[in-house]
């Protein structure tokens, strides 16, 4: 007869384990009611162990002074079974006795314990504790196999088990090794750089000290030598910055919330990468902020500085992703035998390049969020810098980027400017020229920088006056 309600269903698990011995009147009502328990629970119970001879047999269950009793075999309850088997295979001395056995409880297994059966007991106690049974006798057997050499075999089931337990980490160290002995690095990389996302994002930690040796080895045997990763020091360290600006002025906010970023680092626990978004419409001296930054910071990045300018301000060419991820990876001289075929895979691998390495990034000119998305930093010691004339909302909202919104500097600044570059007196010699020179180019930095380099080639001659109709546009 099928038990097609849910408390017999649940009476009769909690009676199979403890086949063959009694099990208290008040067990079972908290089993099976919980905190819910009816008026009368005595006869309430009652009246479900008549139903439930009913349906098993008057002689199944019976009372005795200090509890009902199952009737039944250990052995004929598969939990029972189970822990059976893995407490013996603790105990057997011999190591091919230990896997006989342990191999059997693995084989029992069907899904999750309990699952039909509605007992916050069972849920928040029982199924709890085997689980974790069954997960350390699946991560032995997985060592014993991946020791012996087959590890193949463990690939679909450790799968299975990583998507259904996604933050034990011991399986993904299991995964990432079977992995590693069937010669797919690539494959292993990937999925580590998942789990590190994950367990950042929903733990706020790091992945454990086992996931990441493993991670720096596979990692150094994939790049092929001395390698990013390894502890080892790249044979040439990228220095990628353009030349700084000679004489650089003003913007002192915006230099103060890139400076933010360092501080950051700083924090308490885990954060993620650190990504400023520089914003403006053209001849703003976005690029020049960045790379003045980069050059002023540089000392604290000492694993690289890296430029890519992705030509997003020219409609015709602009870099691909694709063009812009092998310039990075060319930069750490990782193999292009070791990259994955797909823009995501390489991102995945250069994400994994960077993990706990501390890099500058500037990624110059975006074009829009989808060109620069897959070549930012995951790891919180790096710094990347985006410059573009897009907002690029999306970079700001998916990783919580800062934002440096520039506008035109003021007309003070805009005097400064001149000052670095022309002098201090000759500027005061001719205000109002100054201020039309200022005005014609719309307080532009880099029409003023043009202006002024102009005009300095005129000042060698200590008789010229800064003349306000030198042209602007050349």
């Amino acid at each position: 007869m099928e038990l097609t309600t849910g408390r017999l269903r649940t009476l009769i698990v909690a009676l199979a384990l403890s086949a063959g011995r009694p099990v208290t009147v008040d067990q079972l009502t908290k089993t099976v009611w919980g905190q819910n328990l009816p008026v009368d629970v005595r006869r309430t119970l009652s009246t479900y162990m008549t139903r439930l001879r009913t349906a098993l047999g008057a002689e199944s269950v019976v009372f005795d002074p200090t509890g009902y009793v199952l009737r039944v075999s250990p052995d004929d309850v598969d939990a029972l079974r189970f822990n059976h088997l893995l407490d013996a295979a603790a105990r057997a001395v011999d190591p091919a006795r230990e896997a006989e056995l342990t191999d059997q409880a693995v084989a029992l297994w069907r899904e999750f314990p309990f699952q039909g059966v509605q007992s916050a007991w069972l849920e928040d106690t029982e199924a709890p504790r085997m689980v974790e049974r069954y997960l350390s006798a699946v991560e032995r057997r997985a060592d014993r196999l991946i020791s012996a050499g087959h590890g193949a075999d463990l690939l679909p089931q450790l799968k299975e088990l990583t998507a259904r337990f996604p933050l034990r980490e011991s399986l993904w160290a299991r995964l990432l090794a079977v992995l590693d002995r069937c010669d797919r690095p690539i494959e292993a990389l990937k999925y580590y750089e998942m789990i590190r996302v994950r367990i950042v994002r929903e733990l706020g930690v790091d992945p454990g000290p086992e996931l990441q040796q493993i991670y720096q080895e596979l990692l150094g045997r994939t790049l092929d030598g001395p390698s990013v990763g390894t502890g080892h020091t790249l044979p040439v360290v990228p220095r990628q910055l353009p030349a700084d600006v000679n004489r650089f002025v003003g913007r002192t906010a915006e230099v103060l919330t890139l400076d933010k970023l360092l501080d950051d680092e700083h924090g308490q626990g885990v954060r993620p990468a650190r990504i400023v978004v520089i914003n403006g419409t053209k001849g703003l001296g976005k690029t020049v902020l960045a790379v003045h930054w980069a050059h002023q910071t540089a000392h604290r990045f000492p694993d690289g500085q890296l430029y890519v300018d992705l030509h997003g301000d020219d409609p015709s060419s602009p870099v691909s992703t694709s063009e812009a991820m092998g310039i990075l990876l060319d930069s750490f001289q990782v193999p292009a035998r070791c990259r994955p075929s797909s823009v995501e895979g390489q991102a995945a691998l250069y994400r994994s390049v960077l993990a706990g390495r501390r890099v500058l990034t500037v990624l110059d000119n975006a074009r829009d969020v989808d060109q620069v998305r897959p070549l930012l930093p995951g790891a919180p010691s790096c710094v990347a810098v985006v410059t573009a004339r897009s907002p690029l909302t999306g970079i700001v909202v998916a990783f919580g980027a800062r934002v440096i919104r520039l506008d035109r500097p003021t007309v003070e600044e805009a005097r400064q400017l001149l000052a670095h570059r022309l002098g201090a007196d000759r500027v005061r010699a001719e205000p109002e020229a100054v201020a039309e020179i200022i005005a014609s180019c719309g307080r532009l930095p880099l029409t003023l920088a043009r202006v002024a380099s102009l005009l300095e080639t005129l000042a060698a001659q200590p008789h010229d006056a800064i003349e306000p109709d030198v042209p602007l546009n050349g």
